[in-house]
């Protein structure tokens, strides 16, 4: 689809829902931003003053919201830490939290720690299978109890996609906040953040973004919100025209831009900055649309090629997100042999190879040949062997 604005690690690179590879784009872009520092120095900070905010209204189209409803800033868990800082306002019997079993282990710490702050529990909706969510359960979760729901779009190892215009709408009848984790969804499908009244989400950038690793995260924030003082302000929220009057008193920005905190990095910036060209150019409709051929294209691949192997991701367009989680016992070891053929997936315990078929950068033929090289690992028993002490990313 746009392969050729990739430099695409060597061999075949499955692993882009942990990181996204280095594009032409991004690396111009953080050379241009180097430029500028070494030319101008600190006067450079005319051009970067605004550089987080000039990015909101391409981010904005790629999760269906207004560019003022959206930033850039910070990462994942200190994002989630900031909101709810300031959403979760817990009041008598309505104070607990409430989250997933399969939740990112990062999102669960934090609201973990939110709940013992604040003398709640943190309730988690279980799994019937271990992989996915059933939306019975997740209705009958949203209790008269609960405070605040966080919920992941897609959910990060089996690669489940949840319904949130509808679970937001429950929650909504409920009186319940709800904010959402999309970092496996951004940049690998649309989302309707604005019309769907989510109270509030954030996803992080370096993996269907392809921003660069440890890339800024971003929020959005519903504008029906906006009225409200961050939880844990910082000077780089304060409102841009008075910034260095270097007031004591904090006066919000408007809008999600109230929410950074500190100075961002602007190489770090620069990255996004050239990823979202590419998405600024093809649209996040034709990326879904190739990443569903992809990926049913796969499952249908390992279905008749590796009855060993069972796909935990629905196989449902509508439920599936960007990837494919396959589960086998021996999923770590089969995910070192396949690193070893230059092939790369990635591991998540206990017993899944997550296969990202990236719309982006990825093919048929890739798929084929990952496939016919998992195919001759089960016949010949290459991928039993002594286990080795890795990094899982």
């Amino acid at each position: 689809m746009k392969r050729d604005a990739f430099l695409l690690p060597r061999g075949i690179y499955l692993d882009g829902n942990s990181l996204g590879p280095l594009s032409y784009a991004a690396r111009a872009a953080i050379e241009r931003r180097m430029n500028q520092w070494q030319v101008y120095g600190v006067n450079a900070w005319e051009e970067w003053f605004t550089l987080a905010e000039r990015l909101s209204p391409a981010l904005a189209k790629l999760i269906g919201a207004h560019p003022d409803e959206v930033i850039t800033t910070g990462g994942i868990t200190s994002n989630l830490h900031a909101l709810l800082a300031t959403f979760y306002k817990p009041q008598g019997t309505r104070r607990h939290l409430l989250a997933t079993s399969l939740d990112f282990p990062s999102d669960l710490y934090a609201l973990q720690a939110w709940a013992e702050r604040m003398d709640a529990e943190l309730r988690l909706i279980p799994s019937r299978d271990g992989f996915t969510l059933d939306h019975d359960d997740i209705v009958e979760s949203l209790t008269e109890e609960i405070a605040l729901a966080w919920l992941p779009t897609v959910l990060y190892s089996s690669g489940q996609l949840l319904d949130v215009a509808t679970i937001t709408a429950w929650a909504k009848q409920r009186g319940i906040v709800i904010g959402w984790d999309a970092a496996h969804s951004i940049g690998a499908l649309p989302h309707e953040l604005h019309a769907d009244e989510v109270d509030f989400a954030v996803w992080c950038s370096y993996k269907y973004l392809c921003a660069g690793p440890g890339a800024p995260g971003g929020l959005f924030i519903h504008r029906r919100h906006h009225h409200l003082k961050p939880g844990l302000p910082g000077w780089w929220g304060h409102e841009k025209k008075t910034q260095f009057a270097m007031r004591s008193a904090f006066t919000k920005a408007a809008g999600a831009p109230a929410y950074q905190i500190s100075t961002p990095s602007i190489l770090a910036l620069a990255g996004l900055e050239g990823a979202l060209a590419i998405f600024e150019e093809i649209g996040i409709d034709q990326v879904r649309a190739r990443s569903l051929e992809l990926t049913e294209y796969l499952i249908a691949n390992i279905d008749e090629k590796l009855p060993e192997c069972s796909v935990r991701t629905p196989r449902a367009a509508g439920e599936r997100g960007g990837h494919v989680a396959l589960e086998h016992p021996e999923a770590d070891r089969l995910s070192q042999a396949l690193r070893e053929r230059d092939i790369v997936p990635d591991f998540r315990p206990p017993s899944v190879v997550r296969l990202a078929p990236v719309a982006l950068y990825n093919t048929e033929d890739e798929l084929d040949r990952t496939v016919e090289v998992l195919r001759q690992l089960l016949d010949a028993g290459d991928y039993r062997r002594e286990q080795t002490t890795r990094l899982v990313t």
